[in-house]
């Protein structure tokens, strides 16, 4: 084991293993290396180019350089990499074959650079690559089977880009992806079978987007979707049936900031297992029946025009027999405006009615 000094990085670092002569068989100029080439590190050196690695580099970390684009054949001597960092390089485009020969390659980090355009082709070649970071781009659209080569693909991050739709094909050949984020994006609409590819999505963030309509059809294939966020789109109702393909297994849900008026009274049919529903900073005046409080244990419904009658002494019930008291506050009737819902005395009188009740029996 020996300690190199490298005045440009201004620190000691640990080489381990003997120096390997001759290029690409070398450390690259102003970066650093370890473990025989293994990690190559050449974060913020302010390289124009991507440099050549050895066949042996497994992680090749390139961050905050000004590399601007990706020429094809740029990895042609990397073919043992498993991780590569791309972060704030300025890249502007991804080329076709950008990444060919990295048949080894699991993960891949993009994020925050300047990319709007991904030309068909670009990621030959990763079919191991399991996490995908594109997030903090300016992408505004996606080609038909882009994401196809990545039979593995496990995570992808789109948060915080320009898409403006999703259409049919997008995610063809991804099979197995299980984390969708498309957080702070334009999307308006998600069409129809736009979703039908990955239809074992476990996490579907949405949140932060333009859609004014729930994208009923798109959503239909999902079936087990545990998380789904969809906080601060502009959507006024939620329609009958509209988690009822994956209720069984969602237990997060965000629906959050979007001007909320009105559930359908059957939004949450099939709906069985959510533990976290977040429903603050809406326009809601009541809940759906089809809305079951039984495994609820977070929830929040501040900042809404409640109207406490009986038509949400469910809630109310709820919330006497749960150590969670969320904050929600009447707005009718005149009444019992300003008053808390868990101290109104408006439910009082209000009936239970039981699940399939006997006929002759009371509740």
């Amino acid at each position: 084991m020996r300690c190199v000094s490298w005045l440009l990085l201004g620190t000691c670092l640990l080489v381990l293993g003997p120096a390997v002569q001759g290029a690409p068989s070398q450390c690259p100029t102003l970066c650093h290396c370890h473990g025989d080439l293994q990690h190559v590190i050449c974060d913020g050196v302010g390289l124009k180019k991507i440099p050549r690695v050895s066949e042996a580099t497994r992680l090749l970390n390139l961050q905050r350089n000004n590399l601007g684009g990706i020429p094809t054949g740029a990895f042609s001597d990397s073919k043992g990499l498993i991780s590569l960092h791309m972060q704030h390089c300025q890249l502007r485009e991804i080329g076709s074959q950008a990444f060919k020969g990295l048949k080894k390659l699991i993960y891949l980090y993009l994020s925050n650079n300047e990319i709007s355009s991904i030309k068909p082709g670009a990621f030959e070649d990763l079919a191991e690559l399991t996490y995908l970071y594109l997030d903090g781009n300016q992408i505004s659209d996606l080609a038909k089977g882009i994401f196809s080569p990545m039979i593995n693909l496990f995570i992808l991050q789109l948060n915080d880009n320009k898409l403006r739709e999703l259409r049919q094909g997008t995610f063809a050949g991804a099979k197995d992806l299980r984390w969708l984020h498309m957080s702070g994006n334009e999307l308006t609409t998600l069409q129809p079978g736009s979703l039908d590819d990955v239809e074992n999505l476990a996490i579907l963030h949405l949140d932060r987007n333009k859609m004014s309509v729930y994208p009923s059809a798109a959503m239909s294939k999902l079936r087990v979707v545990e998380e789904l966020t969809l906080g601060r789109n502009p959507m006024r109702n939620i329609p009958d049936n509209a988690f009822q393909s994956f209720g069984r297994y969602m237990e997060k849900l965000h629906l959050d900031g979007m001007g909320l008026e009105k559930f359908s009274d059957g939004a949450f049919t099939g709906v069985t297992a959510v533990k976290s529903l977040h429903l603050d900073n809406n326009k809601l005046k009541l809940l759906p029946k089809s809305l079951e409080f039984g495994t609820i244990t977070n929830l929040t419904i501040s900042n809404n025009p409640w109207s406490c009658t009986c038509q949400l002494a469910p809630l109310r019930r709820w919330m006497d027999s749960s150590r969670n008291r969320p904050d929600a506050v009447c707005a009718s009737p005149p009444s019992q405006k300003g008053k808390q819902v868990r101290e109104s005395p408006a439910f009082s009188g209000c009936r239970v009615k039981g699940k399939r009740a006997k006929k002759g029996t009371r509740h």
